[in-house]
C-alpha cells in the first residue's frame, strides 16, 4: 500500500504474558530517552522542557478527587469532569518526570493522585457523554497507573485498589457502550465513541493482566459492529497522485476536530497492541497510515478525494472544512513509528507533525498547552520527548 524506503523486521514476538510497562511506554523507551535528556540532546531536550514547563508538572500539584463525576447535561447534576482530566494530565506528567529523573517527589505526587481517586470515585454519570468520559479518561488514567506500578513507594494494595476502582467504575460503561450503544442504531455513534472505549478496555486489560478484557477491545477494533471497527473507521481508499494510498475517515464529513481526534485514539490503540505483540500499525497493509495521511493532507490545506458518507442519521456530500488545520499533539507517535521505525512514506503526517512541533516552539506539548477545555486533554501528548526516534 505504501512505498517502503527501508525494509526492517520489526514485529515484536507475541508475549507469553503482558509486558509491563506496556501501554504507551516501555522500559526500553525510558532507557532510550534518559541519556538524551541528560546530554541535552535535541529534540528530546526541547520535549523535556515542554513537559517541565507545563502547568500540570509541579510536584506540589494538589489533586481534586470526586466521589461522582458527571459529563454531559443530565438536567440534574453539575458537570465536573474537568477535575478528572486535569488530575490525569498531572499524574501523567509526574510519572514521566519520575521515570526520567528518579526524583521520588514526582512519584509520590503521581501516587497521591492515583490513590486519591481510587479511594473516592464511585460513579461516572451525566448524559450519554459518560461513555466518552469512561473511554478517554479510562485509557489515560490506566496509562498513569501502568507507569507507576513498579514504584516502590506505591504498595501492591494501592495498585490493586486502583485496578478495582477502574474495573467497577470505568469498565462497565465502556463494555456496555460497545455492546449496546445505548440501544441506538449501530451506525449512530461516531467512530471516536467506539475508539476511546476500545482504548480504555485494552489499556485496563493490560494494567490488570486480564487477557479476556484486553482481547475484548482488540477484537472490537478488528471485528466490531460499530463505527470504531477499523474498516468502518477508515472505510474508503484512494490511490493518490504521488503513489500513496489515502484512507477516508468516518468523521471526515462531520468536522476536522473529530476527524483528528480519531487518530489521537488510533495511535494509542495501535501502540498498546504493538507493545503487547500485536502490530496494529501494519494491520491490513498499514491501513492506519492511509487514514492518517488522508486527514493530515486535508488539514495541511491540500485537496483530497471524498466519497459521500451516509448512515442512519446523515448524508454528507462534501468533506467538512469546520476546524480545518486544527492542532493536536498526536503526530510524533505516528510519524516516528511509520516514518522512522518502519521507513514508510509519511509525507503528510510528517508535514502536520512539523507544523504542530513548530507551533509548540520545538516540541509537542501536553494537557493545558492547547487550551483549557476538554479537547486539549483528549490526548496525553508530549510526543517529541516520548516518541522521537533516531533516524535509521
Amino acid at each position: 500500500m505504501h512505498k517502503k524506503i527501508i525494509a526492517l523486521a520489526l514485529v515484536p514476538p507475541a508475549p507469553a504474558a503482558f509486558v509491563h510497562p506496556g501501554l504507551l511506554h516501555t522500559s526500553a523507551d525510558f532507557e532510550r530517552i534518559i541519556p538524551k535528556v541528560e546530554t541535552l540532546t535535541e529534540p528530546w531536550i526541547s520535549g523535556w522542557y515542554k513537559l517541565t514547563n507545563n502547568s500540570y508538572s509541579s510536584s506540589d500539584y494538589v489533586p481534586s478527587p470526586q466521589a461522582e463525576i458527571y459529563r454531559g447535561d443530565d438536567g440534574e447534576h453539575t458537570q465536573n469532569y474537568p477535575s478528572l482530566y486535569r488530575d490525569i494530565a498531572a499524574g501523567y506528567n509526574m510519572a514521566l518526570q519520575w521515570k526520567i529523573t528518579g526524583d521520588t517527589s514526582y512519584a509520590d505526587a503521581a501516587v497521591s493522585i492515583l490513590d486519591g481517586w481510587s479511594s473516592t470515585l464511585t460513579l461516572l454519570g451525566g448524559s450519554t457523554d459518560a461513555a466518552l468520559a469512561a473511554g478517554i479518561y479510562g485509557y489515560e488514567f490506566a496509562n498513569v497507573a501502568e507507569l507507576m506500578r513498579d514504584y516502590d513507594g506505591w504498595s501492591s494494595e494501592g495498585l490493586a485498589a486502583f485496578i478495582d476502582m477502574m474495573a467497577k467504575v470505568f469498565y462497565p460503561i465502556s463494555h456496555d457502550f460497545l455492546v449496546r450503544h445505548n440501544d441506538a442504531e449501530i451506525d449512530h455513534y461516531w467512530a471516536n465513541w467506539d475508539l476511546c472505549n476500545i482504548a480504555a478496555i485494552m489499556s485496563l486489560g493490560v494494567l490488570s493482566d486480564n487477557e479476556t478484557m484486553y482481547h475484548e477491545g482488540l477484537d472490537y477494533f478488528k471485528n466490531g459492529e460499530g463505527n470504531g471497527q477499523v474498516n468502518k473507521m477508515i472505510w474508503q481508499l484512494y490511490d493518490d497522485v504521488d503513489g500513496q494510498t489515502l484512507g477516508q475517515g468516518q468523521e471526515a464529513g462531520r468536522d476536522q476536530g473529530h476527524a483528528l481526534l480519531d487518530f489521537a485514539l488510533l495511535g494509542p490503540i495501535a501502540l498498546t497492541g504493538y507493545h503487547q505483540g500485536e502490530d496494529l500499525f501494519e494491520y491490513q497493509d498499514n491501513l492506519l497510515l492511509a487514514g492518517a495521511e488522508y486527514v493530515a493532507k486535508y488539514n495541511m490545506g491540500q485537496d483530497v478525494p471524498y466519497t459521500t458518507y451516509t448512515n442512519s442519521d446523515v448524508t454528507q456530500d462534501v468533506i467538512s472544512d469546520s476546524g480545518r488545520g486544527g492542532i493536536r499533539p498526536i503526530w510524533e507517535l505516528l510519524y516516528n513509528h511509520y516514518g522512522v521505525l518502519k521507513g514508510l512514506d509519511v509525507t503528510w503526517t510528517q508535514q502536520l507533525r512539523d507544523l504542530v512541533v513548530e507551533d509548540g516552539s520545538g516540541a509537542e506539548g501536553g494537557g493545558s498547552d492547547y487550551g483549557s477545555v476538554s479537547g486539549a486533554f483528549d490526548q496525553l501528548g508530549h510526543g517529541t520527548l516520548m516518541y522521537t526516534l533516531e533516524a535509521i
